[in-house]
Order: C-alpha cells, then structure tokens, then sequence
C-alpha cells in the first residue's frame, strides 16, 4: 500500500491537532533522537513546545518528516540534498505546478457543476 508521499506501508495519521515524539515516531518509523536531530538539521520543522520542552507536532509536521525520511532514506539524498530539495527552488517550482493543477481541477468542477445545473 502506498500513502500519498509513495511511501510503503506506512499507518494512516490519525485525526488529532497534536502528537507526542513517540506517536510521530510510530507513524514515521523514526527513532525520536532522528526526529530531534531533524529538527536541527531542517528550519521548517518546528514542533510546539511546552510544558517541560515536550515536543507537539502537527498533521503539517508529520507530513513533512515523511517526506524528509524519504528522501533521506527511499531516494537517497543526503541531509543537505534533502534541506535543499524541500527549501530551494525545486521546492517553489514543486508549489507552483501544484497549485496549478488545483486551479485547473477547480475549473473543470466548476464546468462540471454548471454542466449539472442546467
């Protein structure tokens, strides 16, 4: 089974606004001192902390550690290919095309939806 990022295998994140280190590590097959590390190593990882310094992470936080895990470890990037990958311009053009894609899809359901009025 292959989740939204083409990673195998990997548990649907629950419904919740904010995980503990663990409940990231489980869902991201992660080791929580990597996920520590990560948050040196990557600027736009940054879990809210509070009592104690325990980290929260959120949907967006998760998503992005997938994503970091697999360039990392499924496509072979090294940590500053993968900082580069995710805050360079590849990244932008990645932005762009999608939020082209979502303006097109708009469009057609828009033509769909009036197709169906009539």
């Amino acid at each position: 089974m292959l989740d939204q990022s083409g990673n195998s295998e990997q548990p649907v994140i629950p419904a919740k606004r904010y995980f503990t280190i663990g409940e990231v590590s489980e869902l991201c097959g992660v080791k929580p001192h990597v996920l520590r590390y990560w948050e040196q190593e990557f600027s736009s990882l940054k879990p809210v902390k509070r009592r104690g310094n325990r980290r929260y992470y959120q949907r967006h936080d998760v998503l992005m550690i997938r994503q970091i895990r697999s360039l990392l470890y499924d496509q072979g990037f090294t940590i500053t290919g993968a900082r580069q990958r995710l805050e360079g311009q590849q990244a932008r053009t990645e932005a762009n095309i999608s939020n082209q894609i979502v303006r097109q899809v708009r469009m057609e359901l828009e033509e769909v939806l009036q197709i169906l009025r009539r």
